[in-house]
């Protein structure tokens, strides 16, 4: 059974919450190791202090702030704690909102919320006004050093917690040197791809689609374990858009 990975109180009014977190994701990214090429033997990273050229226990690490060249401000555990003069443990709802107001841009990390023992009836509670108003609820929290902001809403029978990326941490699409089209796509190519789109509608359903490219590396990790040759990789497309858009988009509604 996973376990929580943080414990607090979401609040709002004059209701406190007392809930568990979870983590709603697992990566299922292949690792690999770092090896020496020569001998296969396990790499290490370890502490050097750049001055007296030596290794440094973890015990005398410390986190600092470059403030200008060469010189840091050091603070204490403590001194970064009472920044949050909530401590840390407290989700405070600030507005509630509808889901479609929110770009999707803007999320993050998701989490599933769960009660803490005596909670359940304010838990509850919680859960049915959302998804009575079906809104969501706007708050923030300091997690991992980090003030997150989150959305919470009703989430498979539970509550959900979406952490989202504050306005100034998305870059603008304005501030990109992106080259703007020369020309406006004639009306009937935009009407075949509008087709095309169509013949490709669905409804979005997540099972149907897998990690090939972990199963291409973990297949490859496989044959050369067994002492295999792995399979000559494919040629990649060239990438090149086509030189007559109507006819690639005539053959790409014939097929």
């Amino acid at each position: 059974m996973p376990r929580s990975i943080w414990n607090g109180t979401i609040t709002f009014g004059q209701v406190n919450v007392p809930i568990k977190l979870y983590s709603a994701t697992e990566s299922k990214t292949v690792h690999f190791n770092e090896l020496h090429a020569k001998d296969k033997a396990r790499i290490e990273h370890r502490r050097f202090c750049s001055k007296e050229n030596k290794e440094v226990p973890y015990e005398e690490v410390v986190k600092g702030y470059e403030v200008s060249g060469g010189k840091y401000v050091v603070l204490e555990k403590e001194e970064v704690a009472a920044a949050d003069p909530s401590g840390g443990k407290v989700v405070e709802l600030e507005h509630f909102v509808h889901a479609s107001e929110i770009d999707p841009v803007f999320y993050d990390h998701t989490y599933y919320v769960g009660a803490q023992d005596g909670g359940e009836d304010a838990y509850r509670l919680l859960l049915g006004a959302l998804r009575r108003s079906e809104r969501v609820g706007i708050g923030r929290f300091v997690f991992h050093n980090k003030e997150q902001l989150v959305a919470l809403r009703a989430l498979d029978g539970h509550l959900g917690l979406h952490t989202v990326r504050f306005a100034d941490e998305l870059v603008s699409g304005r501030d990109l040197d992106i080259p703007k089209p020369q020309k406006q796509p004639a009306k009937r190519e935009v009407d075949m791809a509008g087709r095309l789109v169509d013949t490709l509608a669905s409804v979005f359903d997540p099972a149907k689609y897998e990690d090939t490219y972990r199963k291409s590396v973990q297949k490859l990790i496989k044959q050369k374990a067994a002492g295999k040759e792995p399979e000559p990789p494919k040629e990649p497309s060239d990438g090149k858009p086509p030189d007559d858009l109507m006819a690639a988009l005539e053959a790409s509604l014939d097929a």
